[in-house]
C-alpha cells in the first residue's frame, strides 16, 4: 500500500472530517479512504441479490387486546417484592 499525504487542508474541512469520523466510529484515515474511493467510483454500494421471507410470519402487530394483556404482564413483573429484598 502506498502512503499519500494531502497538504493544504483547510481547518473547516479537517474539523468536519474529524467530526464525521467520530460520529461513524471510524478513524479519520478510514473515512478519508472511503470518501476518496467513493469519489473515484471505486467503491461499490452493497447490494443484496436475494430477498428472504422465511421469517415473515414472526413479524406483525398486536391487536388492542393482545397489547393490554402483554402490558399487564409486564407491569406485574415490575412489582418489587419487598420481602425478597430484606
Amino acid at each position: 500500500m502506498k502512503t499519500v499525504t494531502i497538504r493544504g487542508v483547510e481547518p473547516e474541512v479537517a474539523d468536519k472530517l474529524r467530526l464525521a469520523a467520530a460520529e461513524q466510529g471510524k478513524s479519520i484515515n478510514q473515512l478519508a479512504l472511503e470518501m476518496v474511493k467513493e469519489g473515484l467510483g471505486l467503491k461499490q454500494a452493497r447490494t443484496f441479490s436475494r430477498e428472504y421471507d422465511d421469517m415473515d410470519h414472526l413479524f406483525g402487530r398486536w391487536n388492542d387486546d393482545e397489547f393490554r394483556e402483554i402490558h399487564a404482564k409486564i407491569e406485574q413483573e415490575r412489582q418489587v417484592d419487598q420481602e425478597l429484598w430484606k
